[in-house]
């Protein structure tokens, strides 16, 4: 499959608009009959709905497993894109909200605390920011339950009261769940009711490629058991139930040899405030006055390894959606999109993502596209 991105860069764009991940729960919405909801995505009517999204399988990735994915493979499916940049702070606040970036206000794995000088860790967060005030449009998951559905969220127990989950997935049905087994069990325990929507979280496939790389044993290993559980979910669920799966980003594995360190490069520093995003699309915020010297900076350095915009002209090239004023100045003063087998680290702010062999967060095909598939209940 081919997606069209822009003409001058090549990259897969999101298809805001279209069909993208923030369409899945508005679509569920529809098919379980709340009014005011569409389904735009045509999924089956049914009373009781169960989504599975798992953490960093690609579309691509998922299509070159089959061995490993006898179940998966099964399903009735297409691939559809995540927003801008393809990591899971962005993909799951647009999941849970069904809004772009630019509405929601979350870019990334890292971005400046508005008004200072420091990031703010979207995965980790930082008990000086408010979760609902940074991001205070009411989740999916809230207007369900408005409208008389009864709504399971399972995840790890240590998510529960997160930044990360009060910001995209915050509802009154929070399930703890650390284990596969519980996790099954609470998915189904959820979808007994009448209407329901239930929705279980797994990063382990994330977690095994960030740490192994995505073409090792380990994660082929791990694809497989997440194969299964997400059978085993299947059939633990109350008959009539329709089971999606999805998930939040690809990865790619990047070689130490291809990686550039903002620390060791002077080009890249100068002008620079404070460098935020993660190693695959960075937010580079500039000095007063600086931005288009650190554009052609980087420019320069990067060269065809990666897209180095200006905020205006990514916004304007709808990287993020409409963006809303309030949250206009998170984005970098300069967006880096990397191209192809690169990676922008800076050691000296980011050690550990210096240790990671695989990585998302780009707008290539192999980070952007995500399945979508669905049971017949």
């Amino acid at each position: 499959m081919s997606w069209a991105g822009s003409p001058l860069d090549g990259l897969v764009l999101p298809r805001y608009g279209d069909v993208w991940l923030a369409d899945v729960l508005p679509s569920v919405l529809g098919a379980l009959g709340v009014s005011g909801e569409h389904n735009s995505l045509g999924l089956p009517a049914s009373r009781r709905y169960c989504v599975l999204l798992i953490d960093g399988l690609g579309w691509n990735l998922l299509q070159a497993h089959p061995a490993q994915t006898p179940y998966l493979g099964s399903l009735s499916g297409r691939a559809i894109t995540v927003g801008s940049p393809a990591t899971t702070a962005t993909s799951l606040t647009s999941f849970g909200t069904g809004l772009p970036p630019g509405r929601h206000g979350v870019f990334g794995y890292t971005t400046r605390i508005p008004g200072g000088t420091t990031l703010l860790n979207a995965l980790q967060w930082d008990p000086s920011v408010d979760p609902v005030a940074y991001q205070p449009h009411p989740t999916l998951f809230e207007r369900a339950v408005r409208a008389g559905v009864a709504v399971t969220v399972v995840g790890r127990r240590r998510f529960r009261n997160s930044g990360l989950t009060t910001v995209g997935l915050r509802s009154s049905g929070f399930r703890g769940a650390d284990s596969l087994g519980e996790r099954v069990a609470a998915a189904a325990a959820g979808a007994e009711g009448d209407p329901s929507l239930v929705y279980v979280y797994d990063g382990d496939l994330d977690f095994t490629g960030h740490k192994a790389g995505c073409t090792s044993a380990a994660w082929r290993h791990q694809l497989a058991i997440v194969d299964r559980f997400a059978e085993e979910l299947d059939d633990a669920l109350p008959a009539g139930t329709v089971l999606i799966v999805t998930a939040d980003h690809g990865m790619v594995d990047i070689d130490p040899a291809d990686r550039v360190d903002v620390d060791e490069n002077a080009a890249l520093r100068e002008g620079v405030a404070l460098v935020g995003g993660e190693a695959r699309f960075r937010h580079v915020y500039a000095d007063d006055g600086a931005a288009a010297d650190v554009v052609a900076a980087w420019r320069s350095v990067l060269g065809d390894r990666a897209v180095v915009l200006s905020r205006e002209e990514a916004v304007a090239g709808d990287w993020f959606g409409a963006v809303e004023g309030r949250v206009l100045d998170r984005i970098g003063d300069v967006v880096v999109a990397v191209n192809g087998n690169c990676a922008v680290e800076m050691r000296s702010v980011f050690p550990v993502e210096a240790t990671l062999i695989g990585l998302h967060g780009a707008l290539t095909e192999d980070e952007m596209l995500v399945p979508l598939l669905v049971t017949d209940g």
